[in-house]
C-alpha cells in the first residue's frame, strides 16, 4: 500500500470513518486496520478522535476508546458542548478538526507520509499545508456512496485517494465476531440465571 520504508502517521476521524463504514455495510475492526497499515509501511502514530459526552461511560462508545487506548492508538477526546436550539431542545454540538490539524501539522515534521481517515472537506488546507512541507498526503474515505462521503475538494488535493469499500475486506470486523460474543454473553446470562434459580429452589433467600 505505502513504500515499506515510509514513516506514516494515521489521523482517524472517528465519527466520519464510522459513519462512512456503515454507510458501506460494514463495522470497522480496528486492531486489523493497525496491523494493516502497519505491515505496509512504518507506523510512527495512529491518532483516533472523537467527542465524548456526559453519558459517555455508559455508552458504546467508551468500550472502543478504552480499548484504542490500550492497544497502539493515541485516543484524543474532548467534551461535547450543550447547547438549546431555536425550538427548545437540548442539543449537543462538537468536532475534532482543530484538534486533528494541530497533531498533523506537528506530526508532519516527523514523518513521510499523513494519512486522513475523513471526507470533510475543511481539511483540504490542511492537505495543502501538510503538502508545503515536502510531505504526502492520502485520503480514505469513498465515492461509493449516494452522495459521496469524500469532498471533491479534498480528494482532488490529496495526493493519493484510498477507497474505504476496497478496505472492507481488509479492515472490516467479522460478523461472527460479534455472533460469538453474543453467544457467551447469552449463556452467561443463562448459566447465572440458572444458578440463582437453582439456590432459590434450594430455600436460599435471594433478592428478586
Amino acid at each position: 500500500m505505502f513504500d515499506d520504508k515510509e514513516k506514516i502517521a494515521l489521523f482517524i476521524d472517528g465519527a466520519n470513518l464510522y459513519i462512512t463504514a456503515r454507510a458501506l455495510g460494514f463495522n470497522v475492526d480496528y486492531k486489523r486496520l493497525l496491523a494493516l497499515f502497519g505491515g505496509s509501511a512504518r507506523l510512527v502514530r495512529a491518532y483516533y478522535y472523537t467527542v465524548r459526552t456526559e453519558e459517555q461511560e455508559y455508552s458504546t462508545l467508551r468500550p472502543l476508546t478504552d480499548w484504542l487506548d490500550y492497544n497502539g492508538y493515541t485516543v484524543v477526546t474532548k467534551p461535547a458542548k450543550e447547547f438549546i436550539d431555536q425550538s427548545g431542545r437540548r442539543k449537543l454540538r462538537g468536532n475534532m478538526d482543530m484538534e486533528l490539524a494541530i497533531d498533523a501539522m506537528e506530526m508532519a515534521e516527523h514523518v513521510d507520509h499523513v494519512v486522513l481517515f475523513s471526507g470533510d472537506g475543511d481539511f483540504r488546507r490542511l492537505a495543502e499545508a501538510v503538502q508545503r512541507r515536502g510531505r504526502r498526503f492520502s485520503v480514505v474515505s469513498t465515492l461509493q456512496t449516494q452522495p459521496p462521503m469524500i469532498a471533491d475538494d479534498l480528494r482532488r488535493q490529496a495526493d493519493r485517494f484510498i477507497e474505504l469499500a476496497a478496505l472492507h475486506p481488509l479492515i472490516g470486523r467479522d460478523p461472527g465476531d460479534r455472533a460469538a460474543r453474543t453467544e457467551q454473553r447469552e449463556r452467561a446470562a443463562s448459566a447465572s440465571h440458572r444458578s440463582v434459580e437453582g439456590k432459590r429452589s434450594a430455600g436460599l433467600d435471594l433478592p428478586r
